[in-house]
Parts: C-alpha cells; structure tokens; sequence
C-alpha cells in the first residue's frame, strides 16, 4: 500500500476554500496519492452563517473539528490561516507533522505597519465604506500581482461573495484576531516559510523575521503578490514537492 499524505488548506481573512483555484491541482500533481482537505474559517464559505471566532485559537478549535483523520497532518496555510497553523502546530504538536506557512506574520517579531503594510493604509480606509461586491474588487488589486485585471476572475469572486456573504461582525473578528496573534516559541515540526518579496499587504519581511527567529526554511517569490497560489500556483507546488522531498529533487537533477 502506497503511503498516503494527508495536505489541510488553510485561507486568510474573508476568504474561502474555493479561493485556492488552480493550485489544489498542481499540488495534486505533485502528490498524486495524497488526501488534499481544504476548509472554510466559521464565517467564511459553506460556513458563512457562523459567526467567526474572536481568536486564532478558537478558529484552530473550530478547524480541528473539521478534520476527522487521526494521522498527522500536514498544513498549507496563507496569511491568517497560516496563524492558525502555527497556533495548531504549538498547541497540538502531534497532529501536525510539518507546515507550509505563505506570506503570514505574527507579533512580536514584526511591526504593525509590516503585518499590513502602512501604504495601503488609505485604501483598507475607503474598503470600509464600499459594497461587498466593490469590496472584492479591492482585495484582488490588493493581493495579486497578476490577475488584477482579470474580470472572469473578479465575476467569479464577486458571485462566491453572493452566494456565501461574510458578515461584517465575521469580518471584525477576524481582522482583530489576526492582529492581535502574537508567537512565543518554536514549533518542533519541520516549517517551510514561503514569501512574496512584492507582497503589497503584508511585507515579506514579516515572513524573513519568522524563519531566522525560527532557523527554518525559507524560500522567496520575487514578482508574485500576497496570494502567491493564485499568481504563481505552479511554482509553489513544485516548491513544496521539493521541500518534502529533496532526494527525489535530487535524483530528477542529476
């Protein structure tokens, strides 16, 4: 019997499982055997008439219930779900076997105006103000360097907004918990930090900080924006495979 990987997808703020697009193939590719699980934050997607929870904590509690595999896991987390993978990976170290953290931050290793970045400050102000659909449009500009301009994209977003609304008390929940998480230690799994070095939301720096406090390992997209599997969906495929697999990367070079 073939050893079966175990991936959980975790997404950031205000977004859903069906914001992976493409790259959930691509990492199927490059694990064919594996069990790929994506799943929503209460709040967000399928689970858009639940109410977030205040705290990363209470949305790992509220993740892990999710899950009814009892092997250890491996996380691929962006953003604020990558908070909830290092809470997951600290609080239940035996669940979780390694993680893939994407351009993610935490206090006290960075500064607010890095967590999110000072010079969009303007913009998140007149997002406050703007329709949930306008709202869609904003945060495609803001986290992708690539498709910004893609209105099949941004029909495809604003109609998943139509169909699974997040509320505003959701969307104040989440936004706090996220600024409000903070690390005090190492995780004693493998951890891979991956970054966009032309993130405009949140500096790559935050990632930097995070794997020297941590001495692991880093890798860094230099065009890509904060969504990194939307850009560049391929390229961080491979990066995984690569990472979980060294001596088959090897082996292909030689």
């Amino acid at each position: 019997m073939k050893y079966c990987e175990h991936f959980v997808l975790i997404r950031g703020l205000l977004r859903e499982t069906r914001h992976w697009g493409g790259f959930t193939e691509y990492l199927q590719q490059q694990f064919p055997n594996a069990n790929i699980i994506m799943l929503d934050i209460p709040g967000n997607g399928r689970l858009h008439r639940a109410t977030s929870p205040e705290t990363i904590a209470g949305m790992t509690e509220a993740l892990r219930e999710q899950v009814l595999i009892r092997q250890p896991l491996r996380l691929i987390a962006l953003s604020m779900g990558g908070m909830i993978a290092i809470d997951w990976m600290m609080r239940y170290p035996d669940e979780v076997e390694a993680a893939v953290l994407i351009n993610t931050s935490a206090r006290p290793l960075s500064p607010f105006y890095h967590r999110l970045c000072w010079t969009i400050y303007p913009h998140a102000i007149k997002m406050i103000f703007r329709s949930a659909l306008q709202k869609e449009s904003d945060i495609l500009t803001l986290t992708s360097n690539r498709h910004s301009h893609n209105s099949k994209l941004l029909e495809s977003w604003q109609q998943w907004q139509r169909e699974n609304p997040v509320s505003t008390v959701s969307a104040r929940n989440q936004f706090l918990a996220a600024l409000k998480f903070s690390v005090t230690s190492k995780p004693k799994q493998p951890v891979l930090i991956v970054a966009s070095q032309a993130d405009r939301l949140v500096d790559y720096r935050c990632s930097l900080k995070l794997a020297q406090a941590w001495q692991t390992d880093y890798v860094q997209h230099d065009t890509a924006g904060h969504d990194l599997p939307l850009d560049e969906p391929e390229w961080l495929a491979n990066v995984i495979k690569q990472w979980f697999n060294p001596d088959l990367s090897s082996a292909a070079e030689i």
